[in-house]
């Protein structure tokens, strides 16, 4: 099993940018589909992003469309989630995730990061 570990969150203003990394431990992480949730205040935990193992195909959120690009390096055992464009609706708790394909990871992960905090100001 993989293990993630997210980092790159932080506080910006709206109309910025940050890059999300999460790095995975463990043999098998490039077997994998990764993806990135999140959760805002009050609210249920929503897809964000996902990426096949080989970085073929990616999906997205219609909310972050055109905004953010997720990515992989299979070699560095990392996935990244570069947000562009930020605002203030997309504060949230950003979640690293792992599944055994991309239907799995963009709909039910099989292992989760602790997450990290992205606050927009506006």
């Amino acid at each position: 099993q993989v293990q993630l570990v997210e980092s790159g969150g932080g506080l910006v203003q709206a109309g910025g940018s940050l890059r999300l990394s999460c790095a995975a431990s463990g043999r098998t992480f490039s077997r994998y589909a990764m993806g990135w949730f999140r959760q805002a205040p009050g609210k249920e935990r929503e897809f964000v992003a996902a990426i096949t193992w080989i970085g073929g195909n990616t999906l997205y959120a219609d909310s972050v469309k055109g905004r953010f690009t997720i990515s992989r390096d299979n070699a560095k055992n990392t996935v990244y989630l570069q947000m562009n464009s930020l605002k203030p609706e997309d504060t949230a708790v950003y979640y690293c995730a792992a599944g055994e394909n991309f239907r799995v990871v963009a709909t039910t992960p099989d292992t989760w990061g602790q997450g990290t905090q992205v606050t927009i100001s506006s």
